[in-house]
């Protein structure tokens, strides 16, 4: 890779800070978070194209005001989402679009609201205007707030949805640049996600690398043939390449490879985490791929029955480690478990119940010692004797 070679280590240093914050940020404001970063993204755009452009086969728009990175579309894999934003939200957030188009720069928030629904209707899905429609396209309106697309010139988008009034001031040009897919060539919706999601030019090349940066773990299992032959045979050469261009550290397994970022920036899942669901998924990995025999298989498959037997242990042990709210409904505890673990890609679901990647091993908590085994051993002091033979006189 040669993108970096001909600059200074200054330099260099810059681009790869703006290609780590475009992965994090793939839409780049002067006021948005990190936004103090777009003069220095402006200023190396060049390199950074090229840089996307050959590695990932990503397009990057760059003007005064944003930067605009064109990642590819997730295809049927829904953990790369807003953690915010139910299906229902992203079908208001595709109906606001469509809206928007021929709003004009203004408009009342009222307004925005009834045009909405009127597209709904146009497109044949029915929108009650129930509270879970509300919350649902709520979430859609703030998350155009939050990129930019929407500002809240007087009044606001109030959470609960209350109706109320507000002026809305819509960025066109921002507007312009969210939708990553071609709409044109779209002869459906499963063909429009079919097209996002195609490779870059590269073909197996790009498609891997994308993998790599875009998901916490990358099995062989889970990729077609060719793309899990190139990934053995390049797997020295792509350390270094999401190394030098990313600031990623590889860690190769048998099953498969994953990319870590040593800072956390680029990862907007942590685990494990602080929470009571992520402290008890990390804790009931060793019992969900515990196996005795001499070759583990890749992925350990459990029931929804064993995976609940061991949150409810978990629970009934520790009892006063755990938020309330889950301890009170396990059901609730064990849904939540599982779907972080098949966020982080360490699960899939099967027939049986669940499959658990071997790759969880990576995670196995292990205990600072065992308590009985490490009480520090008695100090033994030794008797001093009462008497001395200085305490009697000394007859001359």
């Amino acid at each position: 890779m040669n993108h970096l070679d001909n600059l200074s280590d200054i330099d260099a240093a810059n681009v790869v800070r703006c290609a780590r914050t475009l992965l994090r940020r793939p839409l780049l404001r002067q006021d948005g978070p990190d936004g103090e970063l777009l003069s220095l993204v402006y200023r190396h755009r060049a390199v950074l194209q090229d840089l996307f452009a050959g590695l990932l086969g990503y397009r990057l728009v760059v003007e005064r005001r944003f930067a605009r990175l064109y990642k590819s579309g997730p295809g049927h894999d829904d953990t790369r989402g807003v953690l915010s934003m139910s299906p229902r939200g992203y079908a208001y957030l595709a109906l606001t679009l469509a809206v928007l188009t021929g709003i004009g720069r203004q408009t009342l928030l009222s307004r925005l609201v009834a045009d909405i629904r009127s597209a709904a209707v146009e497109a044949g899905i029915d929108a009650p205007d129930d509270v879970t429609e509300r919350r649902a396209l709520t979430a859609a309106l703030r998350h155009l707030v939050s990129l930019g697309v929407l500002q809240e010139t007087e009044g606001s988008v109030a959470q609960d949805m209350i109706p109320q009034e507000a002026l809305i001031t819509i960025d066109t040009d921002l507007l312009g640049q969210l939708v990553t897919g071609p709409v044109g060539e779209a002869q459906s919706p499963a063909h429009l996600i079919e097209l996002a999601a195609r490779p870059g030019p590269r073909g197996v090349e790009h498609a891997v690398r994308r993998k790599l940066v875009e998901t916490p773990l990358v099995l062989y299992a889970d990729l077609p043939d060719d793309q899990a032959e190139w990934l053995r045979r390049n797997q020295r050469k792509e350390t270094a390449v999401l190394e030098q261009a990313f600031g990623l550290y590889t860690e190769c397994r048998v099953e498969g490879v994953l990319a870590a970022d040593p800072e956390d920036f680029l990862t907007d899942l942590s685990f494990p985490g602080v929470s009571t669901v992520a402290r008890i998924a990390l804790l009931a990995l060793p019992d969900l791929v515990d196996d005795d025999s001499e070759e583990p298989p890749a992925r350990h498959v459990v029931t929804v029955e064993r995976i609940r037997e061991v949150c409810a242990r978990l629970v009934e042990d520790y009892p006063a480690a755990w938020s309330k709210q889950f301890t009170d409904d396990l059901d609730r505890l064990v849904a939540e478990v599982t779907e972080l673990l098949r966020r982080m890609g360490l699960a899939v679901p099967c027939e049986e119940g669940w499959s658990i990647s071997a790759a969880a091993h990576r995670w196995l908590p292990s205990p600072d010692g065992d308590p009985e085994r490490e009480q520090p051993e008695p100090v033994v002091v030794p008797e001093v004797p009462s008497w001395s033979l200085f305490d009697e006189e000394n007859v001359s």
